[in-house]
């Protein structure tokens, strides 16, 4: 799923979760910095709109393995409940997962 800000492509939804998403994107995103993102949705027999808006924080922002993206955390902060419900079916019919694995640390964090 694609992943806009201003008209201007984001990123790629990597991961998705009630309380933000994570997208891989090819430009870093100063951290704690707020906009408003677009998520263009798939057609799915329960979404009837074809993109949700939501205001973000960037919650964190660390290059990817791949040196020439990055991987974004993006903190929602404020989802009505009918975008609550979008969010459930994307995430039921996708599988992202409801609760996060036990990856091993990002090479970023062991520099903290």
């Amino acid at each position: 799923m694609v992943i806009r800000c201003s008209r201007r492509l984001l990123g790629y939804l990597a991961d998705l979760n009630l309380l933000g998403a994570m997208v891989i994107a090819d430009q870093a995103m100063e951290i704690d910095s707020k906009l408003i993102i677009s998520i263009q949705l798939p057609e799915l027999p329960t979404i009837s709109v074809p993109r949700m808006a939501l205001p973000v924080r960037i919650a964190w922002c660390h290059k990817d393995l791949s040196p020439d993206y990055f991987n974004i955390g993006l903190e929602f902060q404020l989802v009505t409940d009918p975008q609550k419900d979008i969010i459930e079916a994307v995430m039921e019919n996708y599988e992202f997962r409801r609760t996060p694995p036990n990856y091993p640390p990002h090479p970023a964090e062991l520099e903290e």
